[in-house]
């Protein structure tokens, strides 16, 4: 194993210094941690966490702690999926908890999450103020470590489990329908445990696990990136489905909070975007429930599907930034809103508010609940999905990076996105530009960010950089009428449009697109 080390970082990683600093391997473990007290935080709870076959142990000390202020408690969270721990700030009430882990992030890539008492990840002016503190604190010493079994050292493992599990089959029906075969894949991370017991708490038939796939491994040996979106991410599992004769798979990337599913369509398999999932678990859990009290929350580059889904049940919708420090916060913000779902494109789900943070847990278990109850009536959830064409129109979504490299390549990008701004086009591929936001200015109704949405004649298109290398994301949709006849055709003409969009918009900007 492992010896323990304490570290301290900003909310910016940098893996390589981490490791070095470290004397570990990359991507052989992620919970180093240090703490830094917050003034608003007279307690500070950390709940660290390792994807690896090897543990280290986080460390606090007399020595270490006290120019930070007092630590109340530190978890060791062992070969679990994240969200139990998150669950337990929550029900045991814990203070401004901070969590190392590593999600879909490459082999050599550390992670580091910052939350607040209320659950939920910190945004400004509190992130800033932290990142400072963090930034401005010394490297420890080894005189600085604890012990393994200093008393601050708290080892969470079992009782988080159950204590979530349990709470976490409240995202379905008692009496919904559960015959239903599944195939599940952990992609080499620590959800399949907990996933398999919460689904045996809710009823269902224990998932199949893809056996190649279905251990803790941070080498990751079957994929070359662990993010379930990245195509040929789930063939080992639609390869077992088959074979199996399965109804759905389902996929989580290594700390469990992201989903991935494929269903099987005509004589093959169909792996659903982030933005169809979003919308059909957003039916689903709008469905089964009532009270226009009830808040579905989505990003700006999300899908637009969610606001006609809303206006259909007549509940509460809100648009924010993207992450979840964002989707979740109009739900904290408004006393009387009963928040019940949240999701971005990027496969991320929140059903309810257990983990007031994405799971893609819970958002699995929602999911099965959907497909058992499409199959006990004859359907399968492609009809499903159809129908929400019929009801509200064809929404169609795609996303291209496009990546400026060299050492000019962070200029080059800012020069581009000032292009933009200053001499927008009046076209996009065929596409009218009806209007343009710049969300960096006072226009926006959200926090400034560096984004600029185009409102285009039939669709709309978001282009913002990436943050962390030089890279521009567009996002582009298309809205189709109602699709009465053939879903099918309608859903290729979408996509046709949404591809010329992100050609046109690459073509514009330059650089390399992928």
């Amino acid at each position: 194993y492992l010896p323990t080390f304490d570290f301290v970082t900003s909310t910016t990683v940098h893996p390589p210094q981490f490791n070095a600093r470290l004397g570990v391997s990359p991507g052989r473990c992620d919970s180093f941690c240090r703490m830094v007290q917050h003034p608003l935080a007279p307690e500070t709870v950390l709940t660290p966490y390792a994807r690896a076959r090897q543990w280290a142990t986080p460390t606090a000390s007399s020595n270490s702690h006290r120019p930070f202020g007092d630590i109340f408690s530190v978890f060791r969270v062992g070969p679990y999926a994240l969200r139990p721990a998150f669950a337990s700030i929550l029900l045991l009430m814990l203070l401004a908890p901070h969590v190392f882990a590593a999600s879909h992030t490459p082999r050599t890539a550390n992670g580091y999450k910052a939350y607040w008492p209320d659950g939920a990840q910190i945004v400004p002016p509190v992130d800033s103020e932290v990142s400072a503190l963090i930034d401005g604190a010394p490297l420890p010493t080894d005189a600085d470590l604890a012990a393994g079994d200093d008393p601050l050292i708290e080892r969470a493992g079992e009782a988080e489990v159950v204590l979530y599990t349990e709470a976490a089959t409240s995202v379905v029906d008692t009496d919904s329908p559960r015959d239903l075969s599944i195939v599940y894949t952990p992609l080499h991370g620590v959800g399949r445990d907990v996933l398999l017991e919460a689904f045996r708490c809710a009823g269902f038939a224990e998932p199949a696990v893809v056996p190649e796939q279905g251990e803790p491994d941070p080498d990751f040996p079957t994929l070359p990136y662990p993010n379930p979106e990245e195509p040929g991410a789930l063939d080992l599992a639609t390869a077992l489905a088959a074979r199996e004769g399965a109804d759905l798979v389902l996929a989580n990337d290594p700390d469990a909070d992201r989903l991935a599913v494929a269903v099987p369509d005509g004589p093959g398999w169909r792996t659903l975007t982030g933005d169809e999932v979003g919308a059909l678990l957003a039916d689903h859990v709008l469905g089964s429930g009532s009270g226009d009290d009830r808040l579905v929350v989505t990003t700006v580059v999300s899908s637009r599907l969610l606001a006609r889904i809303a206006g259909h049940h007549g509940v509460r919708h809100a648009e924010t930034l993207t992450g979840f420090k964002w989707i979740m916060r109009p739900g904290l913000d408004d006393p009387s809103a009963d928040f019940v779902f949240g999701y971005e494109e990027a496969a991320g789900y929140a059903v309810g508010d257990l983990v007031r943070d994405k799971d893609g847990i819970t958002a699995a278990l929602a999911f099965a609940e959907l497909a058992a109850t499409e199959r006990a009536a004859g359907r399968s959830v492609i009809d499903r999905l159809h129908d929400l064409w019929r009801r509200h129109g064809v929404h169609r979504t795609g996303l291209r990076t496009i990546r400026f490299a060299g050492p000019d390549g962070a200029a080059d990008l800012a020069r581009r996105m000032d292009l933009l701004r200053s001499r927008p086009p009046s076209d996009i591929a065929g596409h009218a530009v009806v209007s343009v936001t710049d969300m960096a200015g006072p226009g926006s109704s959200l926090p400034p960010t560096d984004a600029l949405v185009f409102e285009l004649d039939g669709g709309r298109l978001v282009i913002r950089p990436s943050g962390t290398e030089p890279m521009l994301k567009a996002y582009a949709e298309v809205i189709g009428p109602s699709a009465e006849i053939d879903p099918r055709s309608s859903e290729r003409a979408g996509d046709l449009a949404v591809s010329g969009i992100l050609d046109g918009v690459c073509a514009l900007l330059g650089g390399s697109s992928r």
